[in-house]
């Protein structure tokens, strides 16, 4: 089969450029960033400045081929992958052979100015790919800016993540968008230079190679814009894939879904693009909110289901949404862990 490099020389919203450490910015680039117009021209001339963004790490580690009773594929939306030691017990508890992992931080304040990826992996005995969708001007939210004020990112990514205990066998990351939202939009304080992405990784299991991929769709748009974000996952999975088996999964940012709904093709049109694409979603899922209250009382209910697993030419069972809390029953994440058993057919 084609490698993935070859695939990414000829389409220009994949990258596959392995690396075994992520470059970081220099304060220069910070300096000459903060001063910048929050104009679109203005974030793709920095952007392009930053080999963070068109290069992925990766970590193959030598492990077996899995078991033959089924593959169990986990998807967390990790809030910026914040609290090691539970988040390690939360993922070990939850038997994942690959986990889909969205919203993880290198080198930020919020998160101890750890690498947690590399960090969740060393512990869980897995091997990983990382890209970077943001690099953070500032602390981040509101309520970050708030808790880390006075503290430094040593590097300021934020990204997404893919960790398996089975032999990776190709990476590539997939631009979801054109970049910019986060800069031109920087109202709210929160600067983002990048854009949202994919991560797919070709995955050898006990009934042969599969793709897999985490995904994060926008969340300050619409239904027609993650509808065109769905188009260019699918469209880049398809050169990805060929004719192997994928498991999907991620956060999709569905945030119009009413609760418990089992029809979402009915209110986000990205279903429907993604079931004349041959993926289906209902032995997959469990349809059970994935939003989770915080601590500090946000997000308030109505809760949405945001987060799902999706695959083709796979069966799906054992769909559960599993509660990302601690030993004490306090959240990690302010995003269930979604996971599913998948068997060849």
């Amino acid at each position: 089969m084609t490698s993935f490099s070859d695939i990414a020389a000829s389409n220009r919203n994949l990258v596959a450029v392995a690396v075994e450490t992520l470059s970081a910015p220099s304060a220069a680039f910070f300096d000459e960033a903060r001063a910048a117009k929050l104009t679109q021209a203005e974030h793709d001339r920095l952007a392009a400045t930053l080999p963070a963004l068109s290069t992925i790490e990766v970590l193959n580690i030598d492990s077996g081929t899995g078991a033959s009773n089924g593959l169990v594929v986990a998807a967390w939306n990790a809030e910026r992958l914040k609290y090691h030691a539970p988040s390690v017990e939360l993922v070990r508890q939850s038997g994942a052979d690959i986990l889909l992992l969205t919203e993880a931080d290198l080198g930020t304040a919020r998160a101890g100015n750890r690498h947690t990826v590399a960090d969740l992996a060393g512990d869980l005995g897995m091997s990983y790919v990382f890209g970077v969708e943001f690099v953070e001007l500032g602390l981040g939210n509101s309520r970050e800016r708030e808790w880390h004020k006075g503290e430094t990112n040593s590097v300021g990514f934020h990204g997404n993540a893919l960790l398996s205990r089975l032999p990776l066998k190709d990476a590539a990351l997939i631009r979801l968008d054109d970049g910019g939202t986060w800069w031109t939009d920087a109202k709210d304080g929160q600067g983002r230079i990048g854009g949202r992405m994919a991560i797919a990784a070709k995955v050898e299991t006990a009934f042969g190679p599969i793709l897999a991929v985490s995904v994060h769709l926008e969340s300050k748009t619409d239904i027609e814009d993650r509808a065109e974000q769905t188009r260019r996952l699918i469209a880049a999975v398809e050169q990805l894939a060929g004719d192997l088996p994928v498991v999907i999964g991620g956060d999709f940012n569905t945030n119009l879904l009413p609760d418990g709904s089992r029809e979402p093709e009915a209110y986000e049109p990205l279903f429907g693009l993604l079931a004349e694409a041959g993926y289906h979603w209902e032995t997959a899922n469990d349809f059970a909110h994935t939003r989770r209250t915080r601590p500090d009382g946000t997000p308030q209910p109505p809760l949405a289901r945001l987060d799902w697993l999706l695959t083709r030419g796979l069966v799906a069972s054992d769909a559960v949404t599993v509660p990302a809390v601690d030993a004490d029953g306090v959240a990690i994440s302010d995003h269930e862990l979604v996971k599913a058993r998948f068997f060849a057919p």
